[in-house]
């Protein structure tokens, strides 16, 4: 079995798509997933699986979330080779700055960051803007609220990317390690 990462986007964030984690672990080890576990309430599920494509994963995970709490959301599975590409692809030093001010931005397909990559045209600073293979990078030195560069990227990549803080990615990395240590 592999271990995966499911990253749901936009649950648990305001009165509407609350999705209960209990519950999101339940459905997971009810398909079929072993060892399922999230870490945070916004969504982030650990599991492992005997199937080898994210997409079928994630096609199986997005019909049944939407058959058992009855909306839509998008998500995006990560391998643990597809994550720890991600964390080293990070060209921006601030990340252990404060994890909190620096987001990685998950897509499915690594082509949706087309969508993004005219940001990089533009000067954003204090922020800056990294953009990978398969994520972006995005500092945000005055924090989320305040800054442009958070602001036009969720606009501009809309559904396509679903964001985490540098801390919370690193600890599913560790998640994902201690799941194969455990084998």
């Amino acid at each position: 079995m592999s271990g995966y990462v499911a990253l749901l986007r936009g649950i648990n964030v305001g009165k509407t798509k609350r999705i209960a984690m209990a519950d999101l672990r339940a459905l997971a080890l009810k398909l079929g997933y072993a060892r399922a576990h999230t870490l945070l309430n916004s969504g982030n599920l650990v599991l492992e699986a005997e199937r080898t494509d994210p997409k079928t994963i994630g096609s199986e995970l997005s019909r049944a979330i939407e058959k058992r709490f009855g909306f839509d959301v998008p998500l995006v599975i990560l391998s643990q080779a597809h994550l720890d590409e991600v964390i080293k692809q990070n060209a921006l030093a601030q990340a252990n700055r404060d994890p909190a001010r620096f987001l990685v931005a998950f897509v499915c397909e690594g082509a949706a960051l087309g969508k993004v990559r005219p940001l990089l045209k533009q000067s954003w600073a204090p922020d800056a803007l990294h953009i990978g293979s398969r994520a972006a990078y995005l500092w945000c030195a005055r924090g989320l609220i305040e800054s442009r560069l958070a602001q036009s990227f969720a606009r501009t990549a809309g559904e396509a990317a679903t964001t985490r803080n540098w801390a919370t990615v690193l600890k599913l990395q560790a998640a994902l390690e201690q799941r194969e240590n455990a084998r």
